[in-house]
């Protein structure tokens, strides 16, 4: 079965940006290649439960099993030594990504309080998007009473676009509620 923000991308964005961009062939078209969530687990180094809980809160949000990332060098003033765990991330690519996207959109950025729209500020200049969330309590998967403690996270929209204007675009099209 086909995801359902794949299918809008398909029969609408994809028109929508070769008339407002004037490309000429449909591969010009920039696409979504891979969403990448991250959360920093500082609080790993004391307790190893906290990294458990933030992985097993991570799969359940995404779908697919984290990978855990560990510190490649030592840092004195973070109390941190090589080797030591410091996060966990997936990246998603194919229909898990999509509907990812679309579970963003759709329930869980409408859900953060007192919403207005997410900052255009997070394109990088090479037409990738990062998103800051600061509670993972807004995914409807996540069991508010299961919460040992509140984490953030960063989500990373990588697409095939050259400039932040096409990827605004991209992103608007599908349907991101940007700030005015």
């Amino acid at each position: 079965m086909v995801p359902r923000l794949l299918e809008k991308y398909r029969n609408e964005v994809v028109p929508r940006m070769i008339k407002e961009f004037n490309y000429k062939n449909v591969m010009q078209v920039p696409r979504i290649e891979k969403v990448v969530v991250n959360i920093g687990v500082s609080e790993a180094k004391q307790d190893i439960k906290y990294l458990d809980a933030a992985m097993n809160e991570l799969a359940t949000i995404t779908g697919q099993r984290p990978v855990l990332k560990r510190a490649r060098k030592s840092v004195a003033g973070f109390k941190v030594r090589k080797g030591m765990p410091v996060a966990c991330c997936v990246t998603l690519r194919g229909p898990k990504m999509w509907e990812f996207l679309d579970r963003l959109i759709s329930l869980a950025l409408p859900r953060i309080k007192d919403f207005q729209g997410i900052s255009r500020k997070g394109l990088d200049g090479r037409g990738n998007y990062n998103l800051g969330l600061r509670e993972q309590l807004i995914f409807p998967e996540i069991d508010y009473d299961s919460v040992a403690r509140i984490r953030g996270m960063n989500v990373s929209i990588t697409t095939t676009a050259k400039t932040d204007e096409e990827a605004y675009g991209l992103l608007k099209e599908l349907g991101m509620p940007f700030r005015q």
